[in-house]
């Protein structure tokens, strides 16, 4: 059962993001677009190899309005080969520099659970959002790394690697499960000395469908962090598997589901459909405002 607008009085949710002395306002949701500069990402692999379709890419998610562009150089998806960490820079590094360069003042986030990337990438291009798919369980250097630089970060949940964490996940109950894991991990973080951290329950990591739509219909339960939650459900297989399609024929179902995650308290949507994700937004936003 959701909160209802009055229950919502209880929680005093952080608001803002700092970014390089830059205050991000978060009291509306956002929306993160997804650029994906690797062969054997589950949607658009191996699509975003040069600069000029990266900064098009790129051009795309600012002029449709994203507040975020996430990076990505090694593909996490389930069944994903891990690559090495100069690979992975390899990849990341010229995207970067190349999007940074025409749009100097685009926040950007990069995919990545490795200590040693956040510090290489720091070095190269100053202050980032680092966006972590295992929590900080992947490299136990991560969180440190993070506070020692200063940099916001995303908390997300996963349940093992990519190479066996779809193999019969198993929870007595997720949303209490995945609650406990993320409470640990931010607690770790704040003793760091960490603030801008965000909350994301990790849809499809380590999870079956039935585990995704329990996590989506009690996304309200999050709240008890009072942090920023980040939902990532952008033509995933619980959506197009579902359906009996592909994930080129995934967006409308990603829609209804991001139109579900807003009205459960979500506040920045990673997507790679970054208009139809603002449209989201604005009509959520009609009903949520009535009678204000």
């Amino acid at each position: 059962m959701l909160f209802t607008q009055n229950d919502k009085s209880f929680y005093r949710k952080k608001s803002t993001l700092n970014l390089n002395g830059h205050l991000i306002d978060l009291s509306s949701p956002l929306v993160m677009g997804i650029l994906n500069i690797t062969p054997d990402s589950f949607y658009d692999g191996g699509y975003y190899t040069s600069d000029l379709r990266i900064l098009k890419r790129a051009a795309q998610i600012v002029e449709e309005g994203g507040c975020f562009i996430d990076i990505g150089g090694m593909s996490t998806r389930p069944g994903a080969v891990e690559i090495s960490p100069e690979e992975e820079m390899g990849r990341l590094l010229p995207a970067l520099k190349t999007v940074k360069k025409e749009f100097p003042d685009i926040s950007l986030s990069v995919d990545t659970y490795r200590s040693e990337v956040v510090r290489q990438v720091y070095n190269e291009i100053g202050d980032f959002v680092v966006n972590d798919v295992s929590g900080g369980t992947f490299d136990n250097l991560m969180f440190e790394r993070v506070a020692g630089l200063n940099l916001p970060y995303i908390l997300m949940h996963t349940s093992g690697k990519s190479d066996t964490m779809q193999k019969n996940p198993f929870y007595s109950d997720v949303v209490r499960e995945v609650i406990l894991f993320l409470s640990a991990q931010v607690q770790k973080l704040k003793q760091l000395g960490v603030c801008d951290i965000w909350i994301d329950p990790g849809f499809g990591f380590g999870k079956s469908a039935a585990h995704n739509y329990e996590l989506l219909n009690r996304l309200d339960a999050f709240r008890i962090f009072e942090l920023p939650v980040l939902v990532g459900l952008s033509r995933k297989a619980m959506i197009w598997k579902e359906l009996n399609g592909t994930p080129d024929q995934s967006l409308n179902g990603t829609t209804v589901l991001n139109t579900l995650a807003l009205m459960g308290g979500c506040d920045i949507l990673r997507v790679h459909d970054v208009k139809e994700a603002i449209e989201a937004i604005k009509l959520v936003g009609n009903i949520k405002n009535c009678g204000k």
